[in-house]
């Protein structure tokens, strides 16, 4: 084998591995990627049940319902809503009527499971993705709540 030959041959290697490399790189970071949606978005979109998603909207009017430690509630864009199921101990501040955003996945019937619920922090705080997914649904008047 000649000099030109070896040196070709070790840079497609080089070249390959670094390509094997980044291929594993972007498939980890893709596993780990959480996407944010209001609930008009989510059901426009159709998300494959089981993926890892967070939900924002407001923790719609007399909709949460304590069952032990489980907790029933529904958020809303005021377009459409969506039922959360949560398993845990909410945080203190959450409350009907104010802005919340849920971790979790899908269950396939329409619902949604969660697994982290937070709530805002103050009354002139609402999370930037909620106030987003508000004034794309139109449900966003720029003299109330400031993001």
């Amino acid at each position: 084998m000649t000099r030109k030959r070896r040196r070709l041959l070790i840079v497609v290697c080089g070249m390959a591995a670094l390509a094997a490399a980044v291929a594993m790189v972007l498939s980890a970071f893709n596993d780990n990627l959480v996407f944010f949606y209001g609930p008009t978005e989510l059901a426009a979109k159709k998300i494959a049940p089981g993926r890892l998603v967070r939900i924002g909207g407001l923790v719609e009017t007399n909709s949460v319902v304590h069952q032990g430690h489980t907790v029933r509630f529904k958020v809303t864009d005021n377009k459409t809503d969506l039922g959360v199921t949560y398993d845990g101990i909410l945080p203190d501040l959450f409350r009907e009527g104010q802005g919340v955003v849920a971790e979790g996945r899908l269950d396939g019937k329409g619902g949604f499971v969660a697994t982290n619920v937070l709530a805002k922090h103050d009354e002139k705080y609402m999370p930037p993705e909620v106030a987003d997914a508000l004034k794309k649904a139109g449900r966003w008047q720029e003299g109330e709540r400031k993001p």
